[in-house]
């Protein structure tokens, strides 16, 4: 068994690996260690290896994702190992031979999914920064929402952008690293940095990459992309296959930014403003906190993120205006909305068929047509009830 741990070990030497055994995730050595420590939990031994200590520690299977969320919460990222393997067809290869396991998912602060690891009322961006013909671009994704977003700017801008985005990981090619403008707007990231060698940034693969995740023979129907922007985009998916064991969850294409679309904030002026988050960090206190009136998690995590990004054109700031001119002066069309919406479930985090009915990392078996069909379904009752509420029986927008 120690064999096939330290084989499984040695394909993630960055990760604490969570490996299966019976009710248990059980870790080894310095994970061990590391998880006690960080856990709060009882550190054992368990025989020896070359003369030393095996020391080890464990989990609860029924109760792990309290223990994940505190690991990643500090930084930690987590192989998780599980029994691919019934073990009666152990048996019949000897009495001693090992269940066959295998890591089905690579869990770290950008990938999650999971709700009980998730704020319902925030994004949580994984992030890449690129750099192609002398051009910088940055990408980032939600995958618990599929929400797929890239933008060209310049260095001086990075800083701001990552500022407004707030993202949970930052995916950088380690060439870049070494560039001092670049170096200098990472410097409040470091702690969520992933440096990745520079081939993972190669704009023809990402092109290929990403014509085969949308099934398209070009990407221009998405929209016209620098190879900074391409390259940043292939990056994000080839991470994200890499974390899911191959499993490239459904995501949607991905949509261009305009840099001078929203406006640019430093991330000092962001944090005295303390728009989303307060001085100490936390979401108490923050303009975001005193003005949220929201019932859903769609429509929490919308108002903070047009909190972060203020708008810069005029027409666009006047539509959604008129909306808030509408529901301050229709109070009974208001309240019959928000009844609705409180019985409305969150649909874009319900988009992934694993976490909708999946509680577990070794599967479960669901019909994937049935479950995105019921999803459909859902969203257009939601609408049509909108619709409903909103009709004008006696004129425009009556009360």
């Amino acid at each position: 068994m120690m064999r096939q741990y330290l084989a499984i070990k040695a394909a993630h030497p960055d990760h604490l690996v969570f490996y299966r055994m019976g009710d248990f995730y059980e870790l080894f050595f310095d994970d061990a260690v590391k998880a006690s420590a960080a856990l709060d939990i009882a550190l054992t031994k368990r025989g020896q290896h070359l003369g030393q200590d095996i020391k080890m520690c464990g989990v609860p299977v029924h109760s792990h994702e309290a223990y994940l969320s505190r690991l990643i919460r500090q930084g930690f990222k987590v192989a998780v190992c599980e029994q691919v393997e019934d073990p009666a067809e152990a048996k019949k290869r000897g009495a001693k031979s090992v269940v066959e396991r295998a890591v089905v998912r690579v869990i770290t602060p950008g990938t999650l999914t999971e709700d009980a690891l998730l704020d319902a009322r925030s994004h949580n961006y994984l992030a890449a920064i690129a750099e192609a013909q002398g051009e910088l671009a940055l990408a980032w994704l939600d995958l618990s929402t599929a929400d797929f977003a890239t933008q060209p700017l310049l260095a001086s801008q990075l800083a701001a952008a990552l500022a407004r985005l707030a993202p949970g990981e930052v995916l950088v090619p380690d060439r870049l690293l070494a560039r001092e403008p670049v170096k200098l707007a990472l410097e409040e990231w470091n702690a969520v940095l992933t440096p990745l060698p520079s081939a993972r940034f190669d704009s023809d693969n990402a092109r290929k990459r990403l014509q085969a995740a949308f099934n398209v023979a070009a990407l221009d129907s998405f929209g016209s992309y620098s190879r900074a922007e391409v390259a940043a985009c292939g990056a994000l998916l080839d991470y994200v296959e890499l974390t899911q064991a191959g499993k490239l969850p459904a995501l949607a294409p991905p949509r261009r930014q305009r840099a001078d679309g929203t406006m640019e904030i430093d991330p000092a002026t962001r944090r005295n403003l303390e728009l989303v988050r307060g001085l100490d960090g936390r979401r108490d206190g923050s303009l975001l906190a005193t003005i949220d009136r929201t019932l859903t998690g769609p429509g929490a995590r919308l108002l903070a993120e047009r909190i972060a990004a203020p708008l810069t054109e005029r027409v666009e700031i006047e539509r959604r205006l008129d909306l808030v001119q509408l529901f301050v002066e229709r109070p009974a069309v208001r309240e019959r909305v928000r009844e609705a919406l409180r019985r409305t479930p969150d649909i874009e985090r319900a988009k992934d068929p694993r976490r909708a009915k999946c509680r577990s990392f070794s599967g479960c078996g669901i019909d994937e047509r049935e479950l995105r069909s019921r999803i459909v379904f859902k969203q257009v009752f939601v609408v049509r009830r909108l619709q409903q509420i909103l009709k004008r029986p006696h004129g425009p927008w009556s009360s």
